[in-house]
This record gives structure tokens, C-alpha cells and sequence, in this order.
């Protein structure tokens, strides 16, 4: 008799979510046993959907059920775990226990500690809807879910909804999710008309729709999930709704809800409307490179903590896409191996960003609570008062960089194979020029993506507080380190042994057409290689031991020769060094806002304030901008013209009853004839 069930364990998740739904709001008026009974319940829920998709991925066999049948209507919801949904059904769990952990201290907090009810009944319905997206057997299944997470998450961000940027944050958030769902509802009508069927095993099996039709699905699709993805430029709801949202929600967002875009695009525009066109994959790649381009460059600009977190999460949404376009064109050319590598370092990837990006965005949730404001400039010296914090910030600061030992540069490193062998094994001249681009794009966004935390650690955590609220700030309790540490520890597991993830992803890509396995791409556990030959594979462990060992021999060194450690003041050019001379956050970001002011279009205004002489002035104001270039150029005139559209067909709704019965009898005489003709 086996304790647990894989075929089981989806309805399992779900039904332990609804009655902790249940019980939760029982428990309303009672917000502590209301918090701890909403998020251990859904951490409880979270390990059993981990499990189903552990052991769906180690087992290597999809499994399929039904969780509701009404057999009048023919209605069901059905579902399918293969090891596409496992994947990122297991990426969902290894974030949802930590994230709920957290949040059992976080919700604690004075603001949110009268909502617990309502944070914790959201939280378990989001998680739940995401749940079922990755698992959803056919359309219907999976509009539904799709659309219960779109609304359960846009509650979620405007929790504290007597801020007015918050609730312009949430409609914005709508708006855009329903703009992409009616596409979705577009491509599944056509692909459900095409294949007989709503089931995804009949309607994503390859050629069902062909020629142009084809790529207008392919459009559909893409449009539909890059809204929630987060791609540029689709991109504006997600710096607003993410910095507004609760940060144990903004750390699910970004880590996890954003990836069922990148689901979508995978199971649909990769693999289910067959071998993907050449323009989709330089689609993708030139997409990919624009969004993780531009995602770092606006991310340098932010001196808001989280909206800066909330770009990198565009940044590394075009580095996923990157891995994928190069999969996708050579699926086109039929270069399976090097598209085996690029998928695998695409889907590496939705991994790594999940775990120090939710690491980022639970430090930032301690910050945050302990002094009472998101701006950067506020902070200063908070490594003395929260060195766990610290820490672990650093950790993820350090993956998202993509430094070696560390899981962000396993997956990059990767995704640079893929264009270097691509590029080594083709003839053809578009491959030739997209990726030496696409890889060139690659290591600028890496490198910038290292300025910008340089900036957001050492602004916040080093120097001097720059505010009395930075300088009372006091540590996390351990409800919300213990989270973080496990993550932070998750970070070095998948940098130093790449081999194991590779292996599990080998299950994964083995499912998908057109895919072959590559099993000389994982060395052993403990490094990883691609076909290029002997030198271009690495071993994380035998750098990571290399580092400590030279530690070791230089501690060595410096301890026998008996060198004594001198503390002296910092050297502040005659003066003292206090809060008022460190460098600020625009100060560090100026020089790159100048290299790339053709891309930000900076405006700044400077004002001085003088009592007696301009040239002896009592204060100095400065203010900077970028210009929102997507807002102006496209989302401006596009909203201008929708409006000005709407307000002339005003005319149509006259007030008179003769005018509407002469649309209807219109209406019925078209349909009519519409009829008539295609009999």
C-alpha cells in the first residue's frame, strides 16, 4: 500500500486549498488563527502538488484525471500532469511553501494584520488557479483557471486599495490580462474548430490549422500569453502592479505567475501548432533581446526597491525567450541538438530566476516592513541592523548577476552554448547574424544586470543610514529568514550541480516533438558541457573548491607572516564622512543614463535656494526623469484612438425604440441570408 498516490495528488491540492478556503474565513474575525491556518494549509497543499509532479518526473508517464464532471451539460474540468506541466508545477511548489512561510510573518504586519482573511483566502485561490493552469487538459479547463488567477491576483495587488496608484495599478493589471485573454479565446476557438475538439491532446498536436491561419493562431497565441509574461512591449502593467501588490504576493508574481505566460508560449507557440516557422523563433529572439535589454536598462533607473525588482523580472523573461527563439529556429532548420540545448536552457532558466528572484523579493519584504518606505534612498547601513537580510539579498543579488557557483550563471552559461554551437554548426546567414547578436545582447544584460544590483545592495545594505527610519531599522523574525535561507541555499545547489537539473530536464524535453535526448549535456551531476568539444564544459564544484582553496591558502599566508589589522577613519578629503557625502542611487546611475540617454530621453530640473547669494546657496533640488516611451508612442495614441472610435459610434445608441428594432431586423435578415448562401 503506497502512502501517496501520484494520480491523486492534483484533486488532493485542490481540495485541501478550498477547505482551508473554508475554514480561513471561519476564522475572519480572528486574524492570527486566520493567517496561520490560510498559509500553513497552503504550504501543506503546495508539498502535495510537489510530490504529484516529483513523482511524474521521476516516473516519466503523464497522468490524467477528471476533478469535475456534470454529465447533463457534458461540463468537465480535466486535467494532465506530463513532464512539461510537472516542470513547472514542481518550479510553482518550491516557491508557494517558502512564499507562504514568509508570509505567515509578513501578513503580521500592522497595515496588512486586519486583512489576513482576505490576503490568506486570495493566496490559496491564486495559488490553486496556477496549479490548475499548468495542469489543465483542455481549453476550457485552462480559460477557467487562467481566468480565476487573473482575478484572484488582481485583488491580491489591490489589497491596499486606499492608495489611488494602487488601484490605477490593479485596473491597469485588468485591463491588459483581458486584452490577452480574448486572444487566447481567439486561438482556442479557431484550434477547437480545426481539431473537433477542446481537448489539448487533439488541438495542439501539430498541423491542425496551416498556412496564414496558422500564423494568426501563432499571433494570437503569443500576444495572449507575452501580456502575462510581461514581454516588451506588453510589459506596462507589471512595474505597476508588482511594487503595489503585498511583497509576499509580488515575490509569487514575479517568481511564478509571470511563468504561465512562458508555459503557454512553450506548450503552444513552441510545440503544439507543429515545427515552428523561421520568422516565429526570430520573433522570439528579437523579442527576447529587446525585453532583457531594455528590462535592465529601465531597472538602473529605479531608485523604487521592488519596481526596480519588478524590471528585472522583464529582463529575465527576454533571457527565457532568448533560450527559446534559438530552440525554435533550430527546430526550423532541423538541428535538433541544438535545440534541444536551447529549450533546456530556456526552461533552466524558468527555474533559476524563480528561486533569486522570490529571494530578492522576500529581502525586500524585511526591508520594507522595517523601515516604511520603498525608496533606496532612504536606506544606508541596514547590513549592521539586518545582516540576515543582507546576506541572503546578497545571495540573490549574486545569481541574478550571473556570477559562477550560483544558479543564474549555470542557466546563462547554458543559453550562451546554444547560440555559440548554433553558430558553430550552421551554414545559414540568418543564424550567422541572430546569434552572434543574441548572444552578444546576452552578455550586456548579464553586465548591467550586475551594475544595477552593485547599486541596489550597496546603496541599501553598506555606508551610513540616510534615514532615521534606516537607522532604526531592526532584523526580520525567523518566520521570514528561515524562507529566505532555504532559498538562498536552493541558489548554490542549482549553480554547483547543474548535471542534476539537466538530467530531470532531459525527462522533460524527451516528451516534447521534434526534441532528442543529448545526455553527454549533463557530465556526471557536477557540471554540464555542450557538443562542441572538450573545452567548453564546466564544472561549478571544482571552481567553487578552486575559490576556497585559495581563501584558504591566502588566510594561511597572511596568519603565519603575522599581519595585524589596523581600523582607521575613511580618508574624507579634510571633512567628515557622514550620510550627507555617500554616493546616492541617481548619483551611481547617472554615467549609464548618460551613455544610454538616446534610449531613456532623460529631462531634469534643478533648483537652487539661496538666502543672501546664488553662489552660496542653502539647498539644491534636483529631480530627474526618463521618458515612459511605451506609454507615450504606443499606449497613448492607441488609447486616444479606441476613445475617439467609441465616442463616434455613439450615434448607434440614439435612445429611439425604432432605431434598435431596425438593428435587430438588420441583424436577423443577415443571418438569414449568411445562411442561405453557405447552405
Amino acid at each position: 500500500m503506497r502512502l501517496f498516490d501520484p494520480a491523486s495528488g492534483l484533486p488532493l491540492a485542490l481540495a485541501l486549498r478550498l477547505v482551508t478556503i473554508a475554514v480561513t474565513l471561519l476564522a475572519g474575525r480572528r486574524p492570527t488563527l486566520a493567517r496561520r491556518v490560510a498559509f500553513i494549509g497552503s504550504a501543506i497543499a503546495s508539498v502535495v502538488t510537489g510530490m504529484t509532479a516529483a513523482a511524474t518526473l521521476y516516473a516519466g508517464a503523464p497522468l490524467h484525471g477528471v476533478l469535475l464532471v456534470h454529465r447533463a451539460s457534458q461540463f468537465s474540468l480535466s486535467y494532465t500532469v506530463d513532464g512539461l506541466a510537472a516542470w513547472f508545477l514542481a518550479v510553482l511548489s518550491i516557491l508557494a511553501v517558502p512564499i507562504s512561510v514568509f508570509s505567515i510573518g509578513y501578513v503580521a504586519d500592522d497595515r496588512l494584520r486586519h486583512r489576513s482573511a482576505f490576503i490568506g483566502v486570495a493566496f490559496n485561490a491564486l495559488v490553486g488557479a496556477i496549479e490548475l493552469v499548468f495542469a489543465a487538459g483542455d481549453a476550457f479547463t485552462f480559460l477557467f483557471a487562467w481566468e480565476l488567477m487573473t482575478l484572484a491576483s488582481a485583488a491580491l495587488v489591490v489589497t491596499e486599495h486606499e492608495e489611488r496608484s494602487t488601484r490605477r495599478a490593479a485596473y491597469r493589471y485588468l485591463v491588459m490580462s483581458h486584452v490577452g485573454t480574448g486572444c487566447l479565446i481567439a486561438g482556442f476557438l479557431v484550434l477547437a474548430a480545426a481539431a473537433g475538439s477542446l481537448s489539448f491532446r487533439a488541438m495542439l498536436a501539430g498541423h491542425v490549422v496551416s498556412g496564414p491561419m496558422r500564423d494568426g493562431v501563432f499571433a494570437l497565441f503569443f500576444l495572449g500569453f507575452g501580456v502575462k509574461a510581461g514581454i516588451i512591449p506588453l510589459h506596462v502593467w507589471l512595474p505597476e502592479a508588482h511594487p503595489a501588490a503585498p511583497t509576499n504576493i509580488s515575490a509569487l508574481m514575479s517568481s511564478v505567475l509571470i511563468k504561465t505566460g512562458i508555459y503557454g508560449i512553450v506548450r503552444v507557440c513552441a510545440f503544439g501548432l507543429g515545427v515552428p516557422r523561421l520568422s516565429w523563433g526570430v520573433f522570439v529572439i528579437a523579442l527576447g533581446g529587446l525585453s532583457a535589454v531594455l528590462g535592465v536598462l529601465y531597472a538602473l533607473m529605479q531608485h523604487d526597491l521592488k519596481r526596480l525588482l519588478a524590471y528585472h523580472s522583464v529582463e529575465n523573461i527576454g533571457i527565457i525567450l532568448l533560450g527559446l527563439g534559438a530552440g525554435m529556429m533550430a527546430l526550423t532548420y532541423g538541428r535538433t541538438e541544438v535545440a534541444w540545448i536551447g529549450v533546456a536552457a530556456s526552461l533552466y532558466h524558468v527555474l533559476n530566476h524563480a528561486v533569486f528572484k522570490g529571494l530578492l523579493f522576500l529581502g525586500a519584504g524585511d526591508v520594507v516592513m522595517a523601515t516604511g518606505t520603498r525608496q533606496i534612498e532612504q536606506y544606508g547601513g541596514l547590513l549592521r541592523r539586518m545582516p540576515w537580510t543582507g546576506l541572503f539579498f546578497l545571495v540573490g543579488a549574486m545569481a541574478i548577476s550571473g556570477l559562477p557557483l550560483l544558479n543564474g550563471f549555470a542557466s546563462e552559461w547554458l543559453t550562451f552554448q546554444a547560440f555559440l554551437f548554433g553558430f558553430r554548426s550552421s551554414t545559414e546567414p540568418l543564424v550567422h547574424f541572430l546569434f552572434p547578436v543574441g548572444g552578444a545582447l546576452l552578455a550586456l544584460t548579464t553586465a548591467l544586470a550586475a551594475a544595477c544590483f552593485v547599486k541596489a545592495f550597496g546603496i541599501s545594505f553598506l555606508a551610513l543610514p540616510r534615514s532615521r527610519a534606516a537607522a532604526d531599522a531592526h532584523e526580520a523574525p525567523a518566520v521570514m529568514l528561515v524562507p529566505q535561507a532555504c532559498l538562498a541555499t536552493l541558489c548554490l545547489a542549482l549553480g554547483l550541480f547543474p548535471g542534476v537539473v539537466l538530467r530531470v530536464l532531459g525527462g522533460v524535453l524527451a516528451a516534447l516533438p521534434g526534441l532528442q535526448p543529448q545526455a553527454d549535456i549533463a557530465r556526471s551531476g557536477w557540471g554540464m558541457a555542450s557538443p562542441l568539444g572538450s573545452f567548453d564544459h564546466v564544472v561549478p564544484l571544482i571552481l567553487g573548491a578552486a575559490l576556497l582553496g585559495g581563501l584558504a591558502v591566502a588566510g594561511f599566508l597572511t596568519a603565519r607572516r603575522g599581519v595585524a589589522v589596523r581600523r582607521v577613519p575613511t580618508w574624507g578629503c579634510g571633512g567628515e564622512l557622514d550620510a550627507r557625502t555617500e554616493y546616492t542611487a541617481t548619483a551611481f546611475s547617472k554615467p549609464l543614463m548618460m551613455i544610454f540617454r538616446a534610449v531613456y530621453r532623460p529631462t531634469r530640473q534643478v533648483e537652487t535656494l539661496a538666502e543672501v547669494s546664488p553662489y552660496f546657496p542653502q539647498e539644491v533640488r534636483y529631480r530627474s526623469e526618463i521618458e515612459p516611451t511605451f506609454e507615450r508612442y504606443v499606449y497613448g495614441p492607441l488609447l486616444r484612438t479606441v476613445l475617439r472610435v467609441a465616442d463616434s459610434m455613439k450615434v448607434l445608441q440614439a435612445g429611439s425604440l425604432h432605431a434598435y428594432l431596425a438593428y435587430v431586423i438588420v441583424l436577423v435578415v443577415s443571418l438569414v441570408l449568411l445562411v442561405w448562401w453557405r447552405g
